[in-house]
């Protein structure tokens, strides 16, 4: 059994994560970030949750780029294939549910 309180982890590096549960092949992590993620495909689909901070959502869709604004709460999910990244403005702490060893 764990409790966790998002709010008080602070990772040592951007997108740092605290492994939260391994269910079924699929991960549960908990990240600290104040810096972007790259641009990526998922090879599954992805939940992604702002727990705490703002986060824009990039994403293209058919040649054009978009900018989701993500705030505590908003949930984010992205199907296999869907080109995106997360761009926090100013710290964020984000709970990310995806397949195993996904990037």
């Amino acid at each position: 059994m764990k409790i966790i309180e998002a709010a008080t982890f602070t990772g040592h590096r951007p997108w740092a994560a605290l492994d939260i549960a391994e269910i079924d092949g699929v991960s549960v992590r908990l990240h600290w970030t104040d810096q972007p993620y790259i641009w990526h495909v998922n090879d599954g689909a992805e939940v992604f949750v702002v727990l705490d901070g703002i986060v824009d959502m990039q994403v293209r869709e058919r040649g054009e780029e978009h900018v989701h604004r993500l705030t505590p709460g908003t949930i984010f999910h992205a199907e296999p294939g869907d080109t995106h990244r997360a761009v926090p403005i100013g710290p964020a702490r984000v709970l990310v549910v995806e397949r195993a060893g996904s990037i």
